[in-house]
Parts: C-alpha cells; sequence; structure tokens
C-alpha cells in the first residue's frame, strides 16, 4: 500500500509539472496573439489620425459610433513626467475621465513619455473605465500625416473579457483533466474495485454538472438585485400572502394527486401482474397511454367535454346539473390521469418480483386472502408504494401545464413561476418560487428513504417462484376490473375527442368533416418530428443504463456521500420545467461549458429529469433481491460489469424496461423544459403542438399528438423485443 501511494505520489507530481508547462505555454502564446492583435489595432487607427485639426473631432466621433471592441481618447498636449495635463481631453468621455484622474500615475506618465518617442506602450496593469473592469490601455503618439509632427497622445482601452472567458474556461478545463486523471490514477493504483469507483466517480461528475451547478446559478440569480447581492426577492415572497398560499395550493394539489395517483396505480398493476383478470393487454396498454400524450392534451379533452362549454357541460345543463371543473377538483382529476401511469410503471415491476412462495405459505397455513394480501403482498410492496407517491408528488408539484388551464382560483407555486418567468420577465423571482418547491419535496424523499432504510424487503434469494398466487375472489376480482374499466372508458373518452379532432375543421368551432389537418400537420410537423424521435432514442438508453447503475450503487454500495448523491439525482424531478430551461441557459450558455442552441443540451435534459423514475424502481426491485446471488456469482470469478450484465440487470428486468419506456415517452412529450432549449436547427414535437393548441389549430394538435402516441406504441413493443422476458421471473396465476 506504501509503495502503491509513493508511485500514485510520483505521477501526480509528474503530471502536475508537464501540466504547469502546457499550461503556462497555450496562455501566453494566446496572450501574445491577442495583444499582438491590439496592437496592430493601435497602429492602424493611429496612422489615420487626420492631417487637419478641425477634422479631428469628427475622427473621434466616427470611432465612437463605428467601433465597440475599443474607446478612444486624445490629449493634444503631451505632459511632461510629474506633470498634470494642460488640457482636456477629447474622445470618450469614461476614458477621457479616467485620463484627467489618473494622469500623473506612473503607468499613464510612462504611456504618454513613450507616446513622446513615437512609440506604443501597453500598460502593465487593467484600468475600470466606467462600469466595465478590466480594460486595458494602449498609449499611441497622434502623428499628423501632413507635417508628421506629435500633436498628442492617442490613448486606447480594450475590452478584455474575451480573455479572461479564455483565461477562465482554459483554468477549468486543465484543472478538470487534472481532477479527472488524478481520480482515475488512484482508481487504478489504489482501489480494489476500479469499475466501481469509476461509476461512482462518472455519477458525482454529472450530478454536480448537471444538476447542482445549474440549481447554483438559479439560486445564485434569485439572491441578486440590479446586479448586486440582495435579499428583497426572497422577502417579498416569504412576506406575500399570494405566494404562500399558492405553496399551501401546491401542497395540497401534490398530496391530494399522489394519493389518488398511488392508489389507481397501484390497482392496475396489482390486477395485472398479481391476478388471473382478463383483458390485461387492454389494461395495461390504458395504463401507459395517458404518460404517452403531450401534459396538456388530457387537458385540453377536459375544457372542450367539462369546461363551461363542453360538450357534456352543455348537456348536463339540460336536465339542470351545473358543475365547474375548474380549481382544485378538475385539477387533481386531470393530473391522476395524467400521472397515474408513474405509479402503475413503478409498482409494476415490484408486484411481478415478489416471490410467491411466501404467499402460498401463508394460505396454506388457512389464512384468507385478505390477511395474505395485508400482512405479506401489501408490506413487500410498500417500498415502491413509497416510491410511487414520492414521484407522483415531485411531478405534480412541477406541473404548470396543467395548472395554467384548469387552475381556476387556486394558485399554485409552479404557475405563479411561470407566470414570473414568462409574463412579467423577473427571472429570480421565479427562480425562487420553483426553488421553495424543493422544500416539501426533498421533506417527503427524507422521510420516504428514513422509513425505507429501517426494514428489509428481501424476498428473491434464489431463483425466484414461476407462480403467482391467485388472492382475490372471482366477486373481488370483477369488482377491480369493473373499477378498471370504468378508469379505461373515461380515458377512452378523453382521447377519442383527441381522435375525433383530427377529422374536424376546427374543434369547438366548425365540425365539418375534413382530411386538411392531416395533411397540414404531416407536411409542417416533418423537420419537428425528425428532431424529437432522434433525440429521444438517443437519451433513452442512457438514462436507463445509467439509472440501473446508479440504483444498484446506492443499495448495494457503501460509500461517502450517498444520501448526497441520493439527493442530487432526484432533485430535477422536483424542478419546475421553467426552473430547469432557465438554470440550463444561465449556466450552458457561456465558457466554460457551452451547450445552449445544440442537441447535447437537449438530450442531457432527458437524461437528468428523467433518471429519478429509473433509479426509485431500480431501488424499489433491489431491495427484493437477495445480495448473495451477486456474491456468488463474485465467487465464481465475475467482475462488477459481469455481475451487473448478467445477474442484477436479469433480475430487474421490469424495473429495467419500465425507465426506458418511461424516459422515451416523457423525452417525446417534453414541453416546459426543452421549451427553453430549442433553436432552429433542433426542434420539438410537443412544443408544435403547443403552439397550435394556443392558436386555437386543436386540428393539428390532434394529428400531431395521434400521431405522437402510435410512435411511442411502437417505440414500446421495439424495446420489448430487444429486452426480452427473463424465463426466471415468468409467472403464471395459481
Amino acid at each position: 500500500m506504501k509503495k502503491r501511494f509513493i508511485n500514485f505520489t510520483l505521477m501526480i507530481l509528474f503530471v502536475v509539472l508537464v501540466g504547469a508547462w502546457i499550461y503556462t505555454s497555450v496562455r501566453d502564446e494566446f496572450l501574445k496573439q491577442s495583444r499582438a492583435s491590439q496592437r496592430q489595432t493601435v497602429e492602424t487607427v493611429a496612422a489615420g489620425y487626420p492631417s487637419e485639426p478641425e477634422d479631428v473631432d469628427g475622427w473621434l466621433k466616427r470611432l465612437a459610433e463605428d467601433v465597440n471592441d475599443y474607446k478612444v481618447a486624445l490629449i493634444s498636449e503631451i505632459p511632461m513626467p510629474g506633470e498634470n495635463l494642460s488640457v482636456t481631453p477629447k474622445g470618450d468621455i469614461e476614458l477621457s475621465k479616467l485620463t484627467k484622474d489618473f494622469a500623473l500615475d506612473p503607468e499613464f506618465s510612462k504611456g504618454f513619455d513613450n507616446a513622446a518617442y513615437e512609440e506604443i506602450y501597453r500598460s502593465v496593469k487593467n484600468w475600470t473605465v466606467g462600469s466595465k473592469e478590466e480594460q486595458a490601455l494602449f498609449f499611441a503618439p497622434a502623428v499628423s500625416l501632413k507635417t508628421h509632427d506629435i500633436e498628442g497622445a492617442l490613448i486606447f482601452a480594450f475590452n478584455t473579457d474575451g480573455e479572461q472567458g479564455f483565461m477562465r474556461m482554459l483554468n477549468t478545463l486543465f484543472l478538470g483533466a487534472f481532477i479527472l486523471f488524478a481520480v482515475v490514477i488512484w482508481q487504478l493504483m489504489m482501489s480494489r474495485d476500479p469499475i466501481v469507483g469509476f461509476a461512482l466517480a462518472g455519477l458525482f461528475l454529472m450530478t454536480l454538472t448537471f444538476v447542482a451547478y445549474p440549481l447554483f446559478e438559479a439560486l445564485r440569480l434569485s439572491f441578486i438585485e440590479n446586479g448586486k447581492f440582495s435579499l428583497s426577492i426572497w422577502k417579498t415572497i416569504l412576506n406575500s400572502e399570494g405566494y404562500l398560499s399558492a405553496l399551501w395550493g401546491s401542497l395540497k394539489l401534490g398530496c391530494w394527486t399522489a394519493t389518488f395517483s398511488t392508489l389507481v396505480g397501484f390497482l392496475f398493476a396489482f390486477v395485472v401482474s398479481r391476478t388471473n383478470a382478463p383483458c390485461k393487454k387492454l389494461i395495461s396498454t390504458m395504463g401507459v397511454l395517458p404518460v404517452i400524450s403531450p401534459p396538456f392534451s388530457l387537458t385540453l379533452s377536459i375544457i372542450l367535454l367539462f369546461g363551461n362549454n363542453g360538450l357534456i357541460t352543455r348537456w348536463l345543463r339540460v336536465i339542470g346539473l351545473n358543475f365547474s371543473i375548474y380549481g382544485l377538483p378538475g385539477l387533481v382529476l386531470v393530473q391522476t390521469m395524467g400521472m397515474f401511469p408513474i405509479a402503475f410503471l413503478t409498482l409494476g415491476g415490484v408486484l411481478q418480483a415478489i416471490d410467491s412462495t411466501y404467499e402460498e405459505a401463508s394460505l396454506n397455513l388457512s389464512a384468507t386472502r385478505f390477511k395474505t394480501f395485508s400482512s405479506i403482498t401489501f408490506p413487500l410492496a410498500i417500498p415502491g408504494i413509497l416510491s410511487a407517491w414520492l414521484l407522483v408528488f415531485t411531478t405534480s408539484l412541477a406541473d404548470f401545464a396543467n395548472p395554467l388551464l384548469l387552475a381556476g382560483d387556486l394558485r399554485v407555486l409552479s404557475l405563479e413561476s411561470y407566470i414570473e418567468v414568462t409574463g412579467m420577465n423577473r427571472l429570480g423571482h421565479g427562480a425562487a418560487l420553483s426553488i421553495l418547491l424543493l422544500l416539501p419535496t426533498l421533506t417527503a424523499f427524507l422521510a420516504q428513504r428514513f422509513w425505507v432504510a429501517k426494514r428489509s424487503f428481501v424476498t428473491v434469494t434464489g431463483k425466484p417462484s414461476g407462480r403467482i398466487t391467485e388472492l382475490t375472489t372471482p366477486t373481488v376480482r370483477r369488482i377491480l376490473t369493473g373499477i378498471i374499466f370504468v378508469i379505461v372508458f373515461f380515458l377512452i373518452l378523453l382521447y377519442g375527442t383527441i381522435f375525433a379532432g383530427c377529422f374536424v375543421k376546427n374543434w369547438g368551432i366548425d365540425y365539418t368533416f375534413s382530411l386538411e389537418n392531416i395533411t397540414e400537420a404531416i407536411t409542417r410537423s416533418t423537420d419537428a418530428l425528425f428532431d424529437t424521435v432522434t433525440l429521444a432514442a438517443i437519451a433513452t438508453p442512457i438514462a436507463g443504463i445509467t439509472a440501473m447503475i446508479a440504483a444498484l450503487l446506492i443499495v448495494r454500495k457503501k460509500f461517502h456521500g450517498k444520501r448526497f448523491l441520493e439527493m442530487l439525482l432526484m432533485t430535477p424531478f422536483a424542478l419546475p420545467g421553467t426552473l430547469v430551461g432557465i438554470s440550463y441557459i444561465l449556466a450552458f450558455n457561456h465558457a466554460p461549458i457551452i451547450l445552449v442552441g445544440t442537441a447535447a443540451i437537449i438530450i442531457i435534459n432527458y437524461v437528468i429529469r428523467e433518471l429519478p423514475v429509473g433509479i426509485e424502481g431500480g431501488i424499489a426491485s433491489l431491495r427484493q433481491i437477495d445480495p448473495s446471488i451477486e456474491e456468488a456469482a463474485t465467487d465464481l470469478g465475475a467482475d462488477q460489469a459481469t455481475v451487473f450484465r448478467t445477474v442484477v440487470l436479469p433480475l430487474v428486468r421490469p424495473a429495467f424496461l419500465s425507465s426506458l419506456s418511461y424516459t422515451f415517452v416523457r423525452s417525446m412529450t417534453a414541453v416546459s423544459a426543452v421549451i427553453f432549449l430549442i433553436s432552429a436547427r433542433w426542434y420539438h414535437l410537443t412544443v408544435l403542438i403547443y403552439n397550435f393548441s394556443e392558436n386555437l389549430r386543436f386540428g393539428l394538435a390532434s394529428v400531431l399528438s395521434t400521431v405522437l402516441i402510435i410512435i411511442v406504441f411502437g417505440a414500446f413493443g421495439l424495446m420489448r423485443l430487444l429486452v426480452r422476458e427473463n424465463t426466471n421471473l415468468m409467472k403464471n396465476v395459481t
């Protein structure tokens, strides 16, 4: 160990010396080229000094109007060393004032002296000219083209933002390269398990760069007022009854939505994976349909059917029933319908992975089916239930599209944040309100982790049972299936509205049958459709594999900073999309990482935003698998990568497939964050759908929504072929 540490130290020392030499060479060469370019500019401009005195003022004025890279001032009489100016400088006002105030400074005296000898001089230090810091000053002689006499000194002030930006980028690049190299060498020379070390280092680097850093930029913005540090934004928010009311409204909406969504999701997952109910494929299909469509599609359908002038609302008024879909009840309804697939996808894998041996033993000991469910099945599913509730809760808090259309008199923080950013252009207020949403999310996250960590939920200790014990009587099964079909019928009604909208000229105004919407929508969306599918296809495998690796490390490995890493991985799901989009623009629109306008920033947004679903599903599944299975593979000589690929991944296949599916559909249907990140080169289909909906072109929006649903369902089938069912986990209901 001592020898390895000495070798590591020598290696790092060698890298530091070589890196310092390369860094110094690059820095000096860049500064040399930059200053040579500035000097060339000074020589060129000074050579154009007018030959007639009466033309000098006009020449200086033209320079001030036409040039933005530098400022120019003129001293018509060069003072002797130690003497003050005898004339007022001409040219740029701020530079003239600086010259007058510091004429006796040694740097100015040296510059005037060089100008008197027809030489160009660059000040050693930089100066603050007006409100601009770090200005490089050059002194040059003002030589008349007619008489060739020195008629004064020209002072040039060059903006050094480019140099400073390059130096920051260079410093960050070399520091990052050194840290990366040190981590790699440490893992190779000092660690017993380099692969795990590299995985942890990669996760920490990813979360710090794409979660903590953008969030810090947003947090910093909330403390900035007129370019200076200030607490005024937070004082305004915390002392405002309206904002506190919005916080309470968000909590109520989140709790109700998470509770109802988890109940519905558990009902779907239980019937599909633990009973012998009919039409399971239809139930599974309808259980994921809401998450496939754009997030505002269901809201528009609800309004068109149950709004103030909706089709069903008009019919109800005829029979004397009046109600309003706007407000908390309507929002809970539409969010539950739109978000219960999160719970269904999470709980489906958890319930499927539960070994039915314990249930069979309970029934053999004369326990009732309900007793077996309440004492064995339900407790073992609690990690997944809590994970599902947390994910829906954070999704509800971060949602702004549904409240934007259905909130009524209910105030929620996500909508307040969106209005602050887009309506009032107060980025600091919007960022602060969005950050305020982290408090309830992190509280729920820590409470859930604390509770689960104290209990064991292991059920898979070897080859799992291939059977599922039927825990419902025929009567109970029919009741549960009936409830599901009522929900399915309601979803069909909502999506039938979207499908019908494809074939009418303008829903709500002109119901004439027409195919014009289909032709126009396809023609106008070709590029956006290609971009959307391409970006989602790239992000899906990255997010799925990363989520399973993160879940494995969190559940199976002990390392410093585990809780911190978990919180960083979960944080993006709690952030409103507007905040994510703004923070990414703030963080990655300047050196050292410039990603705005590229496909990379959209893909990174997809991966980071959707990781929590895969991680939560993976964690819930891994908690049910005995670690001795992986230990046995390791004892037989398999490395960590082989264990992950051949043992862990097949056992968590349902969670892995759910992660892939959810990432793909969320990437295909994203709106809130991606609307800030799209560019002329990379557009998004859901943003186009949103624009059509906003302009009341519901027919075009319906066509594109239908196309999107078809594409995602096709991708579902393809993923199920590529990620085949593990025969050891296939179950038959008995």
